[in-house]
């Protein structure tokens, strides 16, 4: 069984080898040629010197609770650079006291009674993946970390409805393997799938494999049963339902502070045998936006549509275009989709795109190697543990996402590019900024922004922080939005106040305040920890 690794993200067994590692960085002094690129290994978390555990559970619950170091030292972050650089240098100021780990629905009952009535701030816990603070216990005072890994099984499937009940603690490796011999696939891919798990993309609205459609998980949710302090909430099976405010939409996205989701039905589909992908070049960002746009608004609805900017393009694929390339692919589980690829062919040429490399395959056919959309892809999945090292070797490395109307993407773009390489240039001395679409909508798209620069070891986390407040603050000035699919945490927390109409923040929080009397789910996530909606 691979081994997580209580530091940064994925495994021991994926983390990079020293030939990629070499690879890695000789790109980076490419790059960066100023950068000093020492390691630091990450320490022994038995050797930190971590609070002592303030909290007794009572008899029944001790069981499913962990004082163990390690386990509580690989529960104190999430997987954002900061919350990595902070465990490189030791510095976990926040431990769980505990880590529980129900095995049922009662279990996680009586865990939530326990802390209601001891006054211990409970954090939601899945694969701990959260790049923005969203499991941190970042707070003074008694917190357990309600791990969800052993509610882990897909309970039933509905293969008339096409849907699936599955418990919130699966992770997307195991969800699917349950699927597949009945023939299904949920088909919902975030770069997290290998770790994050289903209740985890429920309480985030976790953005998936599909960048058009059906983009994010709430288009998969069927139905959810969620814990909350003063009860359990199940809503309906239904395909749609106006009746009144939908309850799923309540608990999708609240990030653990309305309750503890256990179990959920979701829209599955049957697999797919046909894909159909091509990479288009451009000569000039201007007629690749306008193309990936045109596609957007074309009703074809392609699986992919992910433009990346000529930087991206040269990191990731090694191809190199003045404009940037397009990634277009179609999939179906019913028919050959070659028509939708040769359409949306049609529509970039309009705006001077040029295939690049072009790949069909039905069942289990393989990919043309070559492809720069496999290059990317690959690339793609890599990404957070080559961030890990460059984390390590004293790079501050950092991505934004946001979504915005596309007749105000002009703006934002040149909004963000600006903010970024002026922090970087303030903080760092200089970086490399590059950008791409993940999503696209026929109104606008969701646009991803990476930055790498040179750091100070001892300071990149505070480097970290001055460039991300500056570039969060270009994208709310600008009218985009703070998070497209990372979600809220404490660290959008400052912006995500500002974004949301004051009322419907006094409506949350008179929720909050209904659903969880004592104020102990995830404090400082969504609203400050006494629930107000003021900071």
């Amino acid at each position: 069984m691979a081994t997580r690794s209580w530091w940064g993200w994925g495994t021991v067994e994926a983390a990079p080898g020293r030939a990629e590692e070499d690879e890695l960085l000789g790109r980076v002094r490419a790059l960066l040629p100023d950068a000093v690129l020492e390691d630091h290994a990450p320490p022994d978390p038995r050797t930190l010197d971590l609070p002592r555990v303030r909290v007794d559970p009572p008899p029944s619950l001790a069981p499913l609770c962990s004082s163990d170091a390690v386990d509580r030292a690989a529960h104190t972050h999430g997987k954002a650079f900061r919350d990595v650089v902070r465990n490189l240098e030791g510095l976990l100021e926040h431990p769980p006291d505990l880590v529980v780990r129900p095995t049922s629905e009662r279990d996680v009952v009586d865990v939530l009674d326990w802390c209601s009535g001891a006054g211990v701030a409970v954090v939601p816990y899945g694969g701990g993946t959260s790049v923005v603070g969203g499991v941190e216990p970042r707070f003074e005072g008694p917190a357990v970390s309600l791990d969800l890994g052993r509610l882990d099984r897909v309970l039933e499937v509905d293969r008339t409805s096409r849907a699936a009940r599955i418990q919130a603690g699966t992770p997307g490796p195991l969800l699917e393997a349950g699927l597949r011999p009945h023939g299904l696939t949920l088909r919902h891919f975030p770069q997290s799938f290998e770790l994050s798990t289903l209740g985890g993309w429920l309480a985030t609205r976790a953005g998936g494999h599909y960048a058009t459609l059906y983009t994010h998980i709430d288009d998969l949710t069927e139905s959810l049963r969620v814990v909350t302090p003063v009860g359990v909430c199940e809503s309906r099976r239904l395909p749609g339902s106006g009746a009144g405010p939908s309850p799923d939409r309540l608990f999708l996205g609240s990030e653990g502070t309305l309750g503890v989701i256990t179990e959920a039905w979701v829209r599955v589909q049957d697999r797919v045998r046909w894909r159909a992908t091509v990479s288009v070049g451009f000569e000039d960002r201007d007629s690749a936006v306008r193309a990936t746009r045109a596609v957007a608004q074309s009703g074809l609805y392609p699986t992919n549509c992910r433009l990346l900017d000529a930087a991206e393009a040269l990191l990731t694929t090694g191809e190199l275009v003045g404009g940037g390339v397009l990634v277009v692919a179609f999939e179906s589980a019913d028919h050959p989709v070659d028509p939708w690829l040769a359409r949306a062919l049609e529509l970039t040429a309009e705006h001077g795109g040029r295939p690049l490399q072009a790949g069909t395959r039905e069942d289990a056919g393989e990919e043309v190697p070559t492809d720069p959309a496999a290059s990317w892809r690959s690339a793609f999945l890599r990404m957070p543990y080559h961030r890990d090292v460059l984390a390590r070797h004293g790079l501050v490395v950092e991505t934004f996402e946001t979504a915005c109307t596309w007749d105000r993407l002009d703006a934002v773009h040149e909004s963000v590019v600006a903010a970024a390489r002026d922090a970087l240039a303030r903080v760092c001395g200089g970086g490399a900024v590059t950008s791409r679409f993940t999503h696209v909508y026929a109104d606008g798209p969701a646009a991803y922004y990476s930055v790498y620069a040179p750091g100070r070891w001892g300071s990149t986390v505070a480097q970290w922080d001055e460039v991300k407040a500056a570039v969060s603050e270009a994208i709310l000035v600008a009218g985009a939005t703070i998070t497209h699919h990372h979600a809220v945490g404490r660290d959008h927390r400052p912006w995500y106040d500002r974004q949301r109409p004051e009322p419907f923040a006094t409506a949350l929080a008179a929720a909050r305040r209904a659903l969880d009397p004592a104020g102990v789910l995830n404090p400082g996530v969504l609203l400050p920890a006494g629930g107000t909606p003021q900071s």
